[in-house]
Protein backbone atom coordinates (compact mmCIF):
# COMPACT_ATOMS: atom_id res chain seq x y z
CA UNK A 1 0.00 0.00 0.00
CA UNK A 2 1.26 3.65 -0.89
CA UNK A 3 -0.99 5.35 1.76
CA UNK A 4 1.19 5.78 4.53
CA UNK A 5 4.08 7.31 2.42
CA UNK A 6 5.31 10.69 2.88
CA UNK A 7 6.04 10.92 -1.08
CA UNK A 8 2.16 10.30 -1.83
CA UNK A 9 0.53 12.67 0.42
CA UNK A 10 -1.29 15.81 -0.18
CA UNK A 11 0.50 18.50 0.33
CA UNK A 12 -1.44 21.52 2.08
CA UNK A 13 0.25 24.53 0.47
CA UNK A 14 -1.25 23.22 -2.99
CA UNK A 15 -4.52 22.58 -2.07
CA UNK A 16 -5.84 25.46 -4.13
CA UNK A 17 -3.23 24.53 -6.96
CA UNK A 18 -5.55 24.92 -9.77
CA UNK A 19 -6.79 28.18 -8.29
CA UNK A 20 -3.30 30.14 -8.04
CA UNK A 21 -2.03 32.66 -10.52
CA UNK A 22 0.85 31.47 -12.48
CA UNK A 23 2.83 33.64 -10.72
CA UNK A 24 1.83 32.33 -7.30
CA UNK A 25 2.16 28.85 -8.83
CA UNK A 26 5.93 29.46 -9.90
CA UNK A 27 6.63 31.08 -6.31
CA UNK A 28 4.59 27.77 -4.39
CA UNK A 29 7.00 25.31 -6.60
CA UNK A 30 9.95 27.57 -5.70
CA UNK A 31 9.61 27.50 -2.04
CA UNK A 32 8.95 24.04 -2.04
CA UNK A 33 12.18 23.20 -4.07
CA UNK A 34 13.98 25.29 -1.66
CA UNK A 35 13.86 22.42 1.10
CA UNK A 36 15.06 19.86 -1.11
CA UNK A 37 18.79 20.60 -0.66
CA UNK A 38 18.40 20.75 2.88
CA UNK A 39 16.61 17.46 3.27
CA UNK A 40 19.74 15.90 0.87
CA UNK A 41 21.61 17.89 3.31
CA UNK A 42 20.95 15.54 6.57
CA UNK A 43 21.66 12.75 4.43
CA UNK A 44 25.48 13.99 4.48
CA UNK A 45 27.42 11.23 6.56
CA UNK A 46 25.45 8.45 4.55
CA UNK A 47 26.14 9.77 0.99
CA UNK A 48 29.76 10.51 2.33
CA UNK A 49 30.39 6.27 3.13
CA UNK A 50 28.60 5.33 0.27
CA UNK A 51 31.23 7.75 -1.98
CA UNK A 52 33.76 6.35 0.14
CA UNK A 53 32.53 2.54 -0.93
CA UNK A 54 31.99 3.63 -4.98
CA UNK A 55 35.10 4.68 -5.21
CA UNK A 56 36.91 1.67 -3.47
CA UNK A 57 35.31 -0.83 -5.90
CA UNK A 58 35.94 1.66 -8.88
CA UNK A 59 39.78 1.60 -7.35
CA UNK A 60 39.70 -2.23 -7.66
CA UNK A 61 38.38 -3.19 -10.78
CA UNK A 62 34.61 -2.66 -9.86
CA UNK A 63 31.73 -0.79 -11.39
CA UNK A 64 29.06 1.46 -9.94
CA UNK A 65 25.64 0.30 -11.28
CA UNK A 66 22.49 2.17 -10.81
CA UNK A 67 18.89 0.82 -11.31
CA UNK A 68 15.24 1.93 -10.68
CA UNK A 69 11.98 2.64 -12.69
CA UNK A 70 10.27 5.39 -14.25
CA UNK A 71 12.15 8.60 -13.48
CA UNK A 72 14.42 7.11 -10.81
CA UNK A 73 15.63 5.01 -13.28
CA UNK A 74 15.93 7.45 -16.10
CA UNK A 75 17.97 9.69 -13.27
CA UNK A 76 20.25 6.80 -13.01
CA UNK A 77 21.00 6.35 -16.79
CA UNK A 78 21.67 9.84 -17.10
CA UNK A 79 24.13 9.97 -14.48
CA UNK A 80 25.70 7.12 -15.56
CA UNK A 81 25.89 8.52 -19.17
CA UNK A 82 27.05 11.96 -18.08
CA UNK A 83 30.43 9.92 -16.59
CA UNK A 84 32.62 9.47 -19.70
CA UNK A 85 32.60 12.72 -21.11
CA UNK A 86 32.22 14.48 -18.19
CA UNK A 87 35.45 12.29 -16.18
CA UNK A 88 36.83 10.41 -19.21
CA UNK A 89 35.81 7.22 -17.82
CA UNK A 90 34.91 3.76 -19.37
CA UNK A 91 31.31 3.40 -20.00
CA UNK A 92 31.48 0.08 -18.39
CA UNK A 93 32.34 1.45 -15.41
CA UNK A 94 29.28 3.42 -14.32
CA UNK A 95 26.43 1.55 -15.71
CA UNK A 96 23.08 2.64 -15.51
CA UNK A 97 20.08 0.28 -15.94
CA UNK A 98 15.72 0.55 -15.88
CA UNK A 99 12.86 -1.43 -15.65
CA UNK A 100 11.79 -2.45 -18.94
CA UNK A 101 14.78 -1.65 -20.85
CA UNK A 102 15.90 1.16 -23.02
CA UNK A 103 12.91 1.97 -24.38
CA UNK A 104 11.72 3.01 -21.03
CA UNK A 105 13.76 6.25 -21.44
CA UNK A 106 11.24 8.17 -23.50
CA UNK A 107 8.11 5.92 -23.21
CA UNK A 108 6.29 4.27 -20.30
CA UNK A 109 7.03 0.47 -19.99
CA UNK A 110 3.58 -0.32 -17.73
CA UNK A 111 4.36 -3.25 -15.12
CA UNK A 112 8.03 -3.48 -15.50
CA UNK A 113 8.83 -2.02 -11.81
CA UNK A 114 6.15 -4.53 -10.34
CA UNK A 115 8.55 -7.86 -10.96
CA UNK A 116 11.53 -8.17 -8.61
CA UNK A 117 12.90 -11.01 -10.76
CA UNK A 118 13.65 -8.57 -13.05
CA UNK A 119 15.67 -6.59 -11.43
CA UNK A 120 17.58 -9.38 -10.26
CA UNK A 121 18.02 -10.60 -13.92
CA UNK A 122 18.85 -7.39 -15.57
CA UNK A 123 21.62 -7.33 -12.96
CA UNK A 124 22.52 -10.74 -13.85
CA UNK A 125 22.67 -10.36 -17.38
CA UNK A 126 25.56 -7.49 -16.94
CA UNK A 127 27.40 -10.04 -14.85
CA UNK A 128 27.13 -8.25 -11.52
CA UNK A 129 29.89 -9.37 -9.15
CA UNK A 130 31.17 -9.18 -5.71
CA UNK A 131 33.74 -6.46 -6.82
CA UNK A 132 30.34 -3.84 -8.38
CA UNK A 133 28.35 -1.32 -5.70
CA UNK A 134 24.87 -1.02 -7.03
CA UNK A 135 22.63 1.54 -5.92
CA UNK A 136 19.31 0.78 -6.42
CA UNK A 137 16.50 4.18 -6.75
CA UNK A 138 12.85 3.67 -5.68
CA UNK A 139 11.33 7.30 -4.06
CA UNK A 140 8.61 4.76 -2.36
CA UNK A 141 11.30 2.77 -0.99
CA UNK A 142 9.26 -0.24 -2.13
CA UNK A 143 9.61 -0.75 -5.60
CA UNK A 144 9.53 -4.68 -6.23
CA UNK A 145 11.82 -3.95 -9.77
CA UNK A 146 14.46 -2.25 -7.37
CA UNK A 147 14.02 -4.95 -4.25
CA UNK A 148 14.41 -8.17 -6.24
CA UNK A 149 17.58 -6.37 -7.53
CA UNK A 150 19.22 -5.24 -4.17
CA UNK A 151 18.47 -8.64 -2.95
CA UNK A 152 20.21 -10.07 -5.86
CA UNK A 153 22.99 -7.77 -5.43
CA UNK A 154 23.49 -8.58 -1.90
CA UNK A 155 23.48 -12.83 -2.92
CA UNK A 156 26.38 -12.37 -5.12
CA UNK A 157 28.34 -10.41 -2.44
CA UNK A 158 28.07 -6.54 -4.67
CA UNK A 159 27.66 -3.61 -1.96
CA UNK A 160 24.14 -2.66 -2.03
CA UNK A 161 23.07 1.10 -1.49
CA UNK A 162 19.07 2.09 -1.77
CA UNK A 163 18.18 5.30 -2.27
CA UNK A 164 14.46 6.26 -1.06
CA UNK A 165 12.87 9.58 0.12
CA UNK A 166 10.63 7.79 2.40
CA UNK A 167 11.49 7.24 6.06
CA UNK A 168 11.87 3.67 7.44
CA UNK A 169 10.62 2.05 4.24
CA UNK A 170 10.79 -1.43 2.68
CA UNK A 171 13.97 -0.65 1.15
CA UNK A 172 16.17 -0.80 4.66
CA UNK A 173 16.13 -4.40 5.03
CA UNK A 174 17.24 -5.24 1.77
CA UNK A 175 20.67 -2.95 1.49
CA UNK A 176 23.78 -2.48 3.15
CA UNK A 177 23.62 1.04 3.14
CA UNK A 178 20.26 3.31 2.77
CA UNK A 179 20.42 7.45 1.70
CA UNK A 180 16.90 8.64 2.28
CA UNK A 181 16.25 12.35 2.09
CA UNK A 182 12.93 13.18 3.03
CA UNK A 183 11.60 15.77 0.83
CA UNK A 184 7.81 15.77 2.13
CA UNK A 185 4.94 15.75 -0.02
CA UNK A 186 4.69 17.00 -3.69
CA UNK A 187 3.29 19.98 -4.85
CA UNK A 188 0.58 17.58 -6.88
CA UNK A 189 0.47 14.26 -5.14
CA UNK A 190 2.36 11.62 -6.10
CA UNK A 191 4.19 13.49 -8.74
CA UNK A 192 7.61 12.39 -7.65
CA UNK A 193 9.37 13.31 -10.53
CA UNK A 194 9.02 16.80 -8.88
CA UNK A 195 10.91 17.10 -5.55
CA UNK A 196 11.94 13.69 -4.95
CA UNK A 197 13.32 13.47 -8.68
CA UNK A 198 15.20 16.69 -7.79
CA UNK A 199 16.85 15.21 -4.15
CA UNK A 200 17.45 12.44 -6.14
CA UNK A 201 19.56 13.74 -9.24
CA UNK A 202 21.55 15.94 -6.39
CA UNK A 203 22.47 12.81 -4.32
CA UNK A 204 23.50 10.92 -7.67
CA UNK A 205 25.31 14.03 -8.69
CA UNK A 206 27.17 13.77 -5.31
CA UNK A 207 28.19 9.87 -5.67
CA UNK A 208 29.51 10.10 -8.90
CA UNK A 209 30.99 12.82 -8.68
CA UNK A 210 32.77 12.21 -5.51
CA UNK A 211 33.70 8.96 -6.48
CA UNK A 212 35.25 10.37 -9.48
CA UNK A 213 37.03 13.56 -7.63
CA UNK A 214 38.92 10.41 -4.82
CA UNK A 215 39.65 8.39 -7.98
CA UNK A 216 42.04 11.83 -9.15
CA UNK A 217 39.63 12.74 -11.41
CA UNK A 218 40.15 16.47 -10.72
CA UNK A 219 43.13 19.04 -9.87
CA UNK A 220 41.37 21.63 -7.51
CA UNK A 221 38.25 22.23 -9.08
CA UNK A 222 39.76 21.58 -12.67
CA UNK A 223 38.40 19.00 -14.90
CA UNK A 224 41.87 17.42 -15.61
CA UNK A 225 41.26 14.02 -16.76
CA UNK A 226 40.19 14.44 -20.84
CA UNK A 227 41.91 14.28 -23.51
CA UNK A 228 42.08 16.73 -26.49
CA UNK A 229 39.99 15.05 -29.23
CA UNK A 230 38.12 17.30 -31.41
CA UNK A 231 38.21 21.50 -31.56
CA UNK A 232 35.97 22.20 -28.73
CA UNK A 233 37.81 19.38 -26.00
CA UNK A 234 41.19 20.94 -27.27
CA UNK A 235 39.96 25.03 -26.41
CA UNK A 236 38.59 23.31 -22.73
CA UNK A 237 42.08 21.65 -22.78
CA UNK A 238 43.77 24.51 -23.41
CA UNK A 239 41.88 26.86 -21.13
CA UNK A 240 42.27 23.79 -18.53
CA UNK A 241 46.21 23.93 -18.69
CA UNK A 242 46.10 27.88 -18.67
CA UNK A 243 44.37 27.83 -15.36
CA UNK A 244 46.82 25.49 -13.75
CA UNK A 245 49.50 26.29 -15.07
CA UNK A 246 49.66 29.98 -15.76
CA UNK A 247 50.98 29.42 -19.37
CA UNK A 248 50.22 31.70 -21.63
CA UNK A 249 47.16 30.19 -24.23
CA UNK A 250 49.79 29.76 -27.14
CA UNK A 251 52.37 28.31 -24.99
CA UNK A 252 49.84 25.62 -23.28
CA UNK A 253 48.24 24.97 -26.48
CA UNK A 254 51.74 23.74 -27.43
CA UNK A 255 52.36 21.94 -24.54
CA UNK A 256 49.24 20.00 -24.76
CA UNK A 257 50.41 19.14 -28.50
CA UNK A 258 54.04 17.66 -27.23
CA UNK A 259 51.50 15.53 -24.58
CA UNK A 260 49.13 14.14 -27.17
CA UNK A 261 46.54 16.33 -26.04
CA UNK A 262 46.71 14.93 -22.46
CA UNK A 263 45.45 17.59 -20.11
CA UNK A 264 47.45 15.53 -17.40
CA UNK A 265 50.69 14.75 -18.32
CA UNK A 266 50.83 18.45 -19.86
CA UNK A 267 50.54 20.06 -16.30
CA UNK A 268 52.68 17.52 -14.87
CA UNK A 269 55.37 18.25 -17.67
CA UNK A 270 55.04 21.97 -17.01
CA UNK A 271 55.47 21.53 -13.27
CA UNK A 272 58.13 18.97 -12.89
CA UNK A 273 59.85 20.01 -16.36
CA UNK A 274 60.35 16.10 -16.85
CA UNK A 275 59.18 14.59 -20.14
CA UNK A 276 56.49 13.54 -21.22
CA UNK A 277 56.61 9.65 -20.94
CA UNK A 278 58.43 10.17 -17.61
CA UNK A 279 55.17 12.37 -16.94
CA UNK A 280 52.85 9.49 -17.56
CA UNK A 281 55.16 7.30 -15.40
CA UNK A 282 54.73 9.47 -12.89
CA UNK A 283 50.77 9.41 -12.77
CA UNK A 284 50.68 5.88 -12.91
CA UNK A 285 52.75 5.76 -9.80
CA UNK A 286 50.52 7.91 -8.06
CA UNK A 287 47.48 6.15 -9.22
CA UNK A 288 46.03 8.93 -11.85
CA UNK A 289 46.04 11.39 -9.40
CA UNK A 290 47.79 14.17 -10.62
CA UNK A 291 48.48 16.15 -6.62
CA UNK A 292 50.20 13.45 -6.10
CA UNK A 293 52.28 12.88 -9.04
CA UNK A 294 53.86 16.43 -9.13
CA UNK A 295 54.28 16.11 -5.03
CA UNK A 296 58.45 17.19 -4.26
CA UNK A 297 58.78 17.54 -7.57
CA UNK A 298 57.75 20.88 -9.18
CA UNK A 299 60.58 23.15 -10.69
CA UNK A 300 60.16 25.44 -7.78
CA UNK A 301 60.87 22.75 -5.17
CA UNK A 302 64.38 22.25 -6.62
CA UNK A 303 63.78 18.68 -6.81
Amino acid sequence: MLDHLTTEARNPASEDLDELSTLDLVNLINGQDAAVAIAVGKQAVPIAQAIDVIADRLQHSGRLIYFGAGTSGRLGVLDAAECPPTFSCDPRHVVGLIAGGPSAMTNAVEGAEDDPALGAGDLQCIGLSAKDVVVGIATSGRTPYVIGGLDYARKVGAYAIGLTCNENSELHSHCDLVIAPVVGAEIISGSTRMKAGTATKMVLNMLSTGAMIRQGKTFGNLMVDMRATNTKLHARAKRIVTAATKLPEKDASSLLAQCDGEVKTAIVVHLTGESAEQARGLLDEAGGHLRQAIAGRTKESGC
